[in-house]
């Protein structure tokens, strides 16, 4: 079975690693280069954190409502968070997906970086080169970390939601909302020292994006 698995395993690389190249190709003829790519996909993600952001509030104060029940229905209440959480899982999973696309190109970058520096003769213009490779690889270094950063806290903070979410789900009576009251003071502070993480990657990101050099 293992024998089966490897070649195939091996195979879809080699697909994904041509498909790669195959976008890579069209790219430059229209002009954009594994730079302006990596710019584009980490704008991207910062609007993903942003969205991602202002989701995790909205989840939030649909929980923190939801403890001012008064009795009804429980189980609008229960559609109602379930609603909240799944938009949050959405937007959690978007920001991975592009954390993922942006180590992807960034390292085809760098490689080709190093790549090119080997090929270069003239010894001044190289370690120049060398030097702003050096110093992009270190804020790069410093951006990719506060975003994972971000997607490791977020982690958390969606569980802790599902969680409250099913328990709502099994029960469906005003004793299981109750239990909101004594979660939704900790979801609220983890929520808020996410917020907190996401600021501080949004502003890495335009820094990075601003410390490169920018076509005409």
């Amino acid at each position: 079975m293992l024998g089966m698995v490897r070649p195939a395993l091996l195979f879809a690389l080699v697909l994904l690693s041509s498909c790669t190249q195959l976008y890579y190709k069209a790219q430059e003829k229209i002009g954009n280069e594994k730079r302006d790519i990596l710019v584009d996909r980490i704008k991207k993600g910062r609007e993903d954190q942003e969205k991602a952001k202002e989701q995790y509030k909205d989840t939030l104060e649909a929980f923190q409502a939801a403890t001012g029940f008064k009795g009804g229905q429980t189980e609008e209440v229960y559609k109602k968070l379930k609603k909240e959480f799944d938009e949050a899982a959405d937007r959690t999973k978007k920001v991975s997906d592009r954390i993922q696309s942006i180590e992807q190109v960034s390292g085809d970058m760098f490689s080709e970086w190093d790549k090119e520096l080997s090929g270069m003769n003239n010894a001044e213009l190289r370690a120049k080169s060398g030097g702003l490779l050096k110093a992009t690889r270190r804020r790069y270094a410093d951006l990719i970390r506060k975003m994972k950063a971000v997607e490791a806290k977020a982690k958390p903070v969606l569980k802790a939601f599902e969680d409250q979410v099913l328990f709502i789900k099994h029960n469906l009576n005003a004793e299981a909302i109750t239990s909101l009251k004594t979660n939704v003071v900790k979801m609220d502070a983890d929520v808020q020292v996410l917020i907190k993480d996401i600021e501080l990657s949004t502003r890495e990101a335009d820094a990075f994006i601003a410390s490169l050099p920018q076509g005409s």
